[in-house]
């Protein structure tokens, strides 16, 4: 078996979406204590103007403060900084529970297309592949080090070039072209959403031994192997976003 080579080409790294950067930026305010419990956010005006964005991109970046408990908003009044305390699971938005929920769709419609890619790939990969393949595992390995919203990032998006090598790989356009079209889905809707579900559900030794087994049913050109680890991953994925606390807590309000 030859040994993978290391990537010759640079990664083109994917930029954040506008309205996750800035509300990283309030995040990273309200983590540093430049904005305090109880301080009044300035207006959606205000922020667009000072930060040159459009006032659409604020009230996204603002919605996802509320629906993660940062921000409250009082009507006619403004948006406030939570207290601390006040940040609980029982605060989540029905938005950010409807986001979620669409997500353990995407990941239960994932499931069946990126087995049978696997399934193929396992056939058709050639020493190429399993080198684009590898060189995303290892992405995902490195980027476990730290559990921040930044290096979780770069660990979800190391999962999708692996699942998209993957479908590369298998000799069937269709397969690539499908998770695409499910990509952009999450990209412009629940991008956030994902990410920080990497950080709180998909992270850890155990789940890169999840897509290790994929690999290496791959490189074995063990068929049966790589449809049934990719299976067992997505379907343990979907299990362990729809087990999570918060959104248990969320069901009983």
């Amino acid at each position: 078996m030859q040994k993978p080579e290391p990537n010759r080409y640079e990664k083109i790294v994917r930029p954040r979406r506008l309205p996750d950067e800035i509300a990283a930026k309030l995040t990273g305010q309200i983590s540093e204590g430049i904005l305090q419990p109880g301080d009044k956010l300035p207006t959606e005006q205000e922020l667009a103007t000072n930060y040159g964005v459009a006032r659409t991109v604020v009230r996204e970046a603002v919605s996802q403060l509320k629906s993660d408990g940062m921000i409250q908003s009082k009507q006619g009044v403004g948006a406030f900084v939570s207290d601390p305390g006040a940040r609980s699971v029982f605060r989540i938005s029905a938005d950010c529970f409807a986001k979620r929920k669409e997500l353990v769709q995407i990941l239960q419609l994932r499931t069946s297309n990126e087995a049978g890619a696997a399934a193929l790939a396992a056939e058709a990969r050639s020493d190429t592949d399993l080198t684009l393949i590898y060189e995303q595992l290892q992405s995902m390995q490195v980027a476990t080090g730290q559990t921040s919203f930044e290096t979780a990032e770069l660990r979800y998006d190391a999962e999708r070039r692996f699942y998209r090598a993957i479908a590369k790989a298998c000799g069937n356009s269709y397969f690539y072209d499908f998770l695409t079209m499910l990509d952009g889905r999450i990209d412009a809707n629940l991008r956030n959403v994902a990410i920080k579900n990497v950080m709180t559900s998909e992270w850890g030794g155990g789940v890169i031994g999840e897509h290790k087994r994929v690999y290496e049913a791959i490189r074995a050109q063990n068929r049966i192997a790589a449809e049934g680890a990719v299976r067992q991953h997505f379907e343990n994925a979907a299990g362990r976003l729809m087990e999570r606390a918060d959104i248990a807590d969320v069901t009983r309000l």
